[in-house]
């Protein structure tokens, strides 16, 4: 990574630089943590930074996403750790705690924290949080336009002197100020802070007691906590702090202990009080607010975003035109992708093995080509969606989105934050149902993992978008609507089922952030969308190569002839079923096959239908084969069908319980049976 941007004068140039490292010495390597609250623009700093050289996972035992990234900055290796988003450091919630941890007990050199210039007296009591912790800190003050757009105005020269930490002034999206940071961060990672920073202390009149509970457990804070901050996590009455030191202190001393904590227990008010006088000071010389009156930008558009009229109506359209720009620009690409390439590469290979056994030649053309390599032609399709998804979540939408459903949420007696999870489910089931772990209520968490699979999945999605043009080629973006919607009725009305037979009526708040609205960032998108579609060819160079492989065999063996085959003798023994819906045995096993993964409904019909060869003609075949009725009742299935087995394993995890996991599959199998036979039944007298 080059830096052509000026020094900033609250740091020293870092003394290592290409120039001067030796080759036959081994570069320095430095940890540098990455911490802020939700929506500050942490992500884009951190795919600016890192690029493509960043790893995905989960923290160990945790649900929750953990990003690392390596770059080489002035001949230093920096080893870049994105910390989950958290408000605070309570404790609440598996974020705040991950980031806490992290930074205690693995002490990295130095913690960048990005604040959101617009909402920063917010941001600082995170910063107010980290101070006391053992890393030090620099601050990425960012979004500064945004805050200007919105009539703040912070001097961050003025800032930094009264916090004592360098502040730098940022632009993320435009990537001003971001190199500045990583510099900030080195230099005091190689050469420690200038000075002790302006730490916030608690309320005046709670200090002697303070004091006085950190000389009772003097001595008995176990390694590598701070005993300073155990003693104020005490205070404010940190579930977690208080059970360590109650096994680490002998009875005797234990109990005076909580007798201070029983004494004092608006103690977490002092401690606040003392945080939010501490920004107060802080922000004194360096904010300036908006003028008394003034209507922001993001106020005058949340007047409609958040209506509970417009916002849904607005939200509608989203969907409508998500769709709408998937067919119009994503339809055409596809099927040339199909034609020409995937077709084409199919043609050449079957010239190619002409002469090789006819079971080499039906494996290449027909179960790799035909089968994994078809979905290739899907990606113009996967491409659009996820930019589109992308542009909406960077540029702040998705939390009006949120906001609007989460009175739906209430209607339906799920928890409020029960919202965020189900809408990670239109991208994957799975981290939805992980992502449950973040409703404390175990009903409504187990209410929630039990309704997320009637969340039409990314992998659905795009089963439906290359089907549903071949039953209704006239009304593509309709009928992708109402068939998108169709399971999110199923889920509010199994939701007000629930709500009466299983949570018992419990009523649960949900506080949620509004993030400003700003101009969205080119990378991080463009990364989302890498991120996304690697994981789709991903799937498709294993689980789909797999499948394809299974289904060809299957309809091969044991004598060539589909008609005679295995998987044909097995699709017969469900065509009874198949035929309630007007489907054949054909459909009826690829849908059996998007059990392994969804999009395998797609390769195992151009197996099945033997068009491997020509992509193109699966339409065709799907429409001799199919009346439109019958095309109707098999995307209802599709999109009610048992969710795969990955999202099958993640709910026996999740509840524990093989109970809840075969009640799910049994539920889902016996609505896709009843809701196939209806829309084949009404289809026929309607289409």
């Amino acid at each position: 990574m080059h830096n052509h941007l000026r020094a900033h004068p609250h740091h020293r140039p870092p003394e290592h630089s290409l120039e001067q490292s030796s080759p036959r010495e081994p570069r320095k390597r430095l940890s540098i943590a990455l911490a802020g609250q939700p929506n500050v623009g942490k992500s884009t700093v951190f795919n600016i930074l890192t690029g493509l050289n960043q790893h995905v996972g989960n923290w160990p035992g945790k649900t929750v996403e953990q990003r690392t990234g390596t770059l080489d900055h002035h001949g230093l290796v920096l080893d870049l750790i994105d910390l989950p988003g958290a408000y605070s450091l309570t404790c609440s919630s598996p974020e705040e705690t991950v980031t806490r941890d992290y930074i205690i007990h693995e002490r990295p050199d130095v913690v960048m924290v990005v604040i959101n210039a617009a909402c920063i007296e917010r941001n600082l009591y995170l910063v107010a949080e980290l101070l006391a912790l053992p890393a030090p800190i620099v601050i990425g003050l960012n979004m500064i336009d945004v805050a200007k757009q919105e009539g703040f105005e912070v001097n961050p020269e003025v800032l930094a002197a009264a916090i004592g930490v360098p502040v730098i002034p940022m632009i993320a999206t435009k990537g001003i100020g971001v190199h500045e940071l990583i510099d900030a961060a080195i230099d005091v990672a190689l050469h420690g802070p200038s000075g002790e920073p302006n730490r916030p202390e608690v309320r005046e009149d709670h200090r002697q007691v303070l004091a006085e509970l950190e000389s009772l457990i003097k001595g008995y804070v176990p390694d590598p906590y701070p005993q300073d901050w155990v003693a104020l996590k005490l205070f404010e009455g940190d579930r977690e702090v208080i059970d360590m030191m109650r096994l680490q202190l002998p009875a005797d001393s234990w109990e005076p202990v909580q007798s201070i904590l029983q004494a004092h227990e608006d103690a977490m008010l002092a401690v606040a009080s003392g945080r939010y006088e501490w920004i107060s000071r802080m922000t004194r010389a360096a904010l300036k607010r908006p003028r008394s009156g003034q209507v922001t930008l993001t106020s005058r558009l949340d007047r409609y975003a958040t209506h509970p009229f417009w916002g849904l109506l607005i939200l509608a359209a989203v969907l409508g035109i998500t769709f709408y720009l998937t067919y119009s620009i994503g339809g055409p690409l596809q099927s040339w992708l199909a034609e020409n390439v995937v077709g084409g590469l199919a043609r050449w290979f079957a010239v190619v093995l002409s002469s090789a056994p006819t079971w080499m030649s039906g494996l290449v053309v027909d179960g790799l080509i035909g089968g994994a390599g078809l979905m290739i032609s899907f990606l113009p399709i996967l491409l659009i969606f996820f930019i589109v998804m992308g542009i909406l979540e960077d540029v702040g939408y998705m939390a009006r989105a949120a906001y609007v459903v989460d009175r739906f949420m209430h209607v339906i007696g799920l928890h409020g934050k029960s919202f965020l999870p189900l809408f990670l489910g239109f991208g994957c089931n799975v981290p939805a149902i992980m992502g449950a772990r973040v409703i404390e209520d175990k009903r409504s968490r187990i209410a929630t993992i039990m309704l997320a699979p009637l969340v039409p999945c990314a992998a659905r999605l795009g089963v439906l978008t290359i089907l549903v043009p071949v039953f209704f080629p006239q009304h593509a973006t309709l009928v992708s609507w109402l068939l998108t919607g169709l399971p999110l009725v199923v889920l509010a009305l199994m939701g007000m089922v629930l709500k009466r037979i299983y949570l018992k009526d419990e009523d649960n708040i949900f506080i949620m952030e509004m993030p400003l609205y700003h101009v969205p960032n080119a990378r991080t998108i463009a990364l989302f969308v890498w991120n996304q579609l690697l994981g789709f060819l991903q799937k498709a160079g294993t689980t789909i190569l797999a499948m394809s492989i299974v289904i060809w065999a299957l309809s091969t063996l044991p004598s060539g002839d589909i008609e005679t085959s295995y998987l044909a003798q097995f699709g017969r023994l469900l065509e009874p079923i198949g035929r309630l819906m007007g489907l054949g045995w054909r459909p009826m096993v690829a849908l059996l096959s998007s059990f392994v993964a969804k999009e395998n409904a797609i390769s195992s019909m151009s197996v099945l239908y033997n068009v491997s060869q020509d992509p193109a003609m699966l339409s065709q075949a799907l429409r001799a084969d199919m009346s439109t009725a019958a095309g109707l009742a098999y995307l209802v299935a599709q999109m009610l069908f048992i969710p795969c087995a990955s999202t099958v394993a993640v709910i026996k995890q999740e509840t524990g319980s093989w109970k809840w996991t075969l009640l799910n599959i049994l539920f889902l199998t016996l609505l896709t049976l009843v809701a196939g036979i209806l829309a084949y039944q009404l289809g026929s007298l309607i289409l």
